[in-house]
């Protein structure tokens, strides 16, 4: 536990940073969302992971993906830090039996255990000195024999994105139409390096490039580990 203290510390300031600035987004959120990402061709991907069981869908935003787990799932949970977020997500899958959580992952404990734990474009928003408590937590959310199922950008996104040089951690600024600026942690991983760091985490993880842009990933607890 004193690993995990540490770690919700340092990532204090970072999430609030990225909170705000998803509170402030969401009721543009959709649109960008749209212009920034290959949904039809990611949600084919999408097919292909294997989601299944009991679902926990980690910052989950307006439910983009949420309705696509929807049908995958015995049940599903989905997390997220910004209400406004969670409200459109709310709206969107309203009629299903979906329970929301309105959490701060770096400051969640788990109250149960999942088969699945799922996240979009979430991975890159976490700090690199707290990966390792993220994942910690990760291994107390899932069941035995559970699996980590993740999208995420590629370092091929470094050409569009606008970064900050004098951070301790990689940053890139965001705008929004209302003109106001904000700051977020924004990791690039490559699909090796990172298949590397989670096994040495203690994972068996396969992570892929799916297009130029994009990778997938799924990671199991090592039974070494």
């Amino acid at each position: 536990m004193h690993g995990i203290r540490e770690w919700q510390q340092e990532a204090a300031d970072w999430s609030e940073r990225q909170i705000a600035y998803y509170r402030a987004r969401a009721d543009e959120y959709d649109t960008a969302y749209a212009d920034r990402m290959h949904m039809p061709q990611l949600a084919k991907v999408l097919d292909k992971l294997p989601i299944s069981g009991d679902v926990l869908e980690l910052a989950c935003g307006t439910g983009q993906w949420t309705r696509l787990l929807y049908n995958r799932a015995c049940s599903l949970t989905a997390l997220d830090a910004a209400p406004e977020m969670l409200n459109v997500a709310r709206r969107r899958l309203q009629g299903t039996t979906t329970r929301f959580i309105d959490a701060d992952i770096f400051s969640w404990v788990p109250d149960r255990q999942y088969d699945t734990v799922f996240f979009a474009f979430w991975l890159s928003h976490v700090p690199p000195a707290s990966l390792a408590a993220f994942w910690a937590t990760l291994r107390q959310a899932l069941k035995p024999g559970g699996c980590v199922v993740f999208l995420d950008d590629s370092h091929a996104k470094a050409e569009i994105e606008e970064t900050v040089a004098e951070t301790d951690v990689p940053t890139v600024r965001r705008r929004l139409s209302d003109g106001s600026q904000h700051l977020t942690v924004k990791v690039l991983h490559d699909a090796d390096g990172l298949t590397k760091r989670l096994n040495a985490l203690g994972w068996e993880a396969h992570v892929e490039l799916v297009d130029q842009y994009h990778f997938g990933g799924v990671a199991r607890p090592s039974e070494r580990s």
